[in-house]
């Protein structure tokens, strides 16, 4: 091979190489907007959750005085016996509600939820 035809290759390679790397960077600036586009929404989603959490605690919160109040004068209740009557019953229902959540937390995931987790990794990292 002469002189002439080795540069002449390195040259192609060269220029395929770049060209390579230029579809990778447009390929990892859009994955990267793609990215910022879903944190985005779900920061959103989450502050609305927690504005309506903090609302519906409000709520509970009004019905059980409420309750308590109804407990006072139809049963002639105390106050003490109320707040623990209330107290029990809301352990109770925490726990069987952290139970369920935690049972449904595990999973399993949606393959097309999994895959796209890892096409994104894999395109934020420079991974193929």
């Amino acid at each position: 091979m002469s002189e002439d035809q080795r540069s002449h290759g390195l040259g192609a390679a060269a220029r395929v190489t770049a060209i390579a790397g230029s579809v990778m960077d447009l390929h990892v600036r859009i994955a990267l907007q793609e990215v910022d586009r879903e944190k985005r929404r779900l920061i959103s989603g989450g502050v609305f959750l927690a504005m309506g959490g903090t609302l519906m605690l409000f709520a509970l919160l009004a019905v059980e005085v409420a309750l308590i109040l109804w407990l006072q004068a139809a049963w002639g209740w105390s106050l003490v016996r109320g707040l623990i009557s209330m107290a029990v019953v809301d352990v109770v229902l925490a726990g069987v509600s952290l139970r369920i959540g935690g049972q449904l937390a595990k999973g399993p995931y949606l393959p097309q939820t999994l895959e796209g987790l890892s096409k994104t990794t894999r395109a934020v990292l420079g991974r193929q």
